[in-house]
């Protein structure tokens, strides 16, 4: 990655964080239709429409209630009677079959004091809602210094729940190793290449680095008796993973990849007709700002993109 793409990157991740900018730019006329290319919409009826029209094409989802700024322990009961409402709209339109839940620790709470037990708390609650209707549950992981806790608790969860799924950034120093020990039977893990700022002594910098450490961490876990999920747009990402799959004897209902609602859905579509599994993680919810920010710094296409549209070009 060229270091004016790093620059941007950071200055993209800070707006996410700014109420200030979010204010404004939630003002422009423009902002709302661009917003709905990533995030279908606001409401259930929104997402579970979105989840409707993806399963008419053989695409599965994974959904994200969005919400990253809880402050205090009745924000995280939201959240979660959120996703309680969520599953239940899913399993009385019969869509459980084709949609299962992402969720992130700290919308639960895991930032709040006591939080690695109100969020355990929280996601059990989910995970058994989710159960009961026959779909799945994945914590999604979040920046770094969340890893261990996220990873702890994913194991507390799978002791009950073991079709809970983890998610691993391929970026980190550390995710290689992680991969080996999360590779074993029934393990559900979606590999992504990273999506916050992290510093150098953490997380690789170059985008060939990450494209590298991508490589080798998906072929660990499709080397392994794990279920991968393997999380990216990119083109060449796509094309290893594919030939990693062959080379490993992986058949195409063993492992699945995945994308975001809004990004090359011509491609999701291809491989879905290919006989590809294939999952598009779709958020919805109010709290979209954060989100959408991310989807801007990780592509400068995405950038391009927003600004095009807010121009009227």
């Amino acid at each position: 990655m060229k270091s004016v793409d790093l620059v941007l990157r950071k200055v993209l991740i800070g707006l996410a964080r700014s109420a200030r900018f979010k204010a404004l730019a939630v003002r422009l006329p423009m902002t709302a239709a661009v917003v709905a290319r990533f995030v279908p919409g606001e409401t259930v009826f929104h997402c579970v429409t979105a989840v409707r029209t993806l399963a008419a094409d053989n695409l599965l989802t994974s959904i994200d209630y969005l919400g990253e700024d809880t402050t205090t322990p009745e924000q995280a009961a939201a959240i979660r009677d959120g996703y309680l409402n969520l599953i239940s709209e899913l399993a009385a339109v019969g869509l459980t079959g084709y949609a299962e839940v992402s969720v992130k620790l700290t919308a639960l709470g895991l930032g709040l004091p006591g939080g690695r037990n109100l969020a355990f708390s929280h996601a059990r609650e989910i995970c058994a809602a989710a159960t009961a209707v026959g779909t799945t549950v994945t914590v999604d992981a979040e920046d770094h210094t969340t890893t261990d806790t996220t990873l702890g608790i994913l194991a507390d969860l799978r002791k009950e729940f073991p079709a809970t799924g983890g998610v691993l950034q391929a970026y980190l120093h550390r995710t290689l190793e992680d991969c080996a020990v999360l590779a074993g039977p029934g393990s559900r893990i979606r590999l992504c290449k990273g999506a916050y700022a992290e510093p150098v002594d953490v997380a690789l910098q170059g985008r060939e680095e990450v494209s590298t450490a991508y490589v080798a961490c998906a072929r660990t876990l499709l080397a392994g008796d794990g279920y991968p999920m393997l999380a990216t747009h990119d083109p060449e990402m796509i094309a290893a993973v594919a030939e990693l799959a062959r080379q490993l004897g992986r058949e195409p209902g063993s492992f699945e990849y995945q994308m975001l609602y809004g990004i090359r859905s011509d491609e999701q579509r291809r491989l879905a007709a290919s006989g590809a599994k294939v999952r598009v993680y779709v958020p919805f919810g109010t709290d979209w700002w954060g989100y959408f920010i991310r989807r801007l710094a990780e592509r400068p296409a995405n950038l391009a993109f927003f600004v095009r549209a807010l121009f009227g070009r």
